[in-house]
């Protein structure tokens, strides 16, 4: 199953105060491995960035005063996370700006049942500990410290290692896919289930294989 890796970053908090979403962020993972395929976008979010959000971000209402509205890049939006798993970090947070942002547009919302919260899932595994993205980044060694700013495509890519880091998924396979042999392109595969093709021997097999050791053990013997 493809999944979705998305971050958002916003002008506050709180929808229920106005704020919108200034930011998005996705990275498509395919069997755990992030390919090509990546949606990012900077918003007019139509409104001023707050002082606290700013502190976070860095994007000043000047360099968003001539971004796209959020209705503008909706449909391209939907159709990059259609039918696929989204992995977020605090996904409560994401879900509500853009619902909001959705609702705005007059467009179906997220069906948080199609969502994953890595924040869930520290929580569980490291109760009592802390479980920001850079504390988990920490935890797992993982470099972040191009995370200067809260910015949602690094988050993303950020997020896409601890991801896999949580649910314990930490051997990669090669896959040398048939269909890329021609570019080159080997696909790397994680995975904890592996397969052995087991082949039964004809009757012949056995017999040819007897007389083999037999002869074998002779010669040995005699040398």
């Amino acid at each position: 199953m493809k999944e979705i890796v998305l971050d958002t970053e916003t002008t506050g908090l709180s929808t229920k105060d106005g704020h919108r979403v200034v930011e998005i962020g996705c990275i498509e993972l395919d069997n755990l491995i992030p390919n090509s395929n990546k949606f990012h976008c900077y918003l007019n979010p139509e409104r001023k960035v707050s002082e606290e959000a700013l502190k976070v971000h860095g994007h000043t209402n000047e360099f968003l005063a001539d971004k796209k509205k959020f209705i503008d890049i909706a449909d391209e939006f939907l159709l990059f996370i259609k039918d696929k798993r989204l992995i977020i970090h605090n996904a409560q947070f994401d879900i509500n700006h853009l619902n909001n942002e959705l609702q705005i547009a007059g467009k179906e919302k997220i069906n948080i049942k199609n969502v994953i919260d890595t924040l869930d899932i520290a929580r569980d595994k490291f109760p009592g500990s802390q479980i920001s993205l850079d504390a988990l980044c920490k935890r797992y060694r993982i470099d972040n410290s191009k995370r200067k700013k809260h910015t949602a495509l690094l988050d993303c890519e950020l997020l896409t290692k601890v991801y896999i880091n949580l649910i314990d998924q930490k051997e990669p396979l090669l896959d040398f896919n048939s269909e890329n042999k021609d570019n080159n392109d080997i696909k790397f595969k994680i995975t904890t289930n592996y397969s052995k093709k087991i082949i039964k021997l004809s009757d012949k097999d056995i017999e040819l294989h007897k007389k083999f050791l037999k002869n074998s053990l002779k010669k040995n013997y005699f040398n």
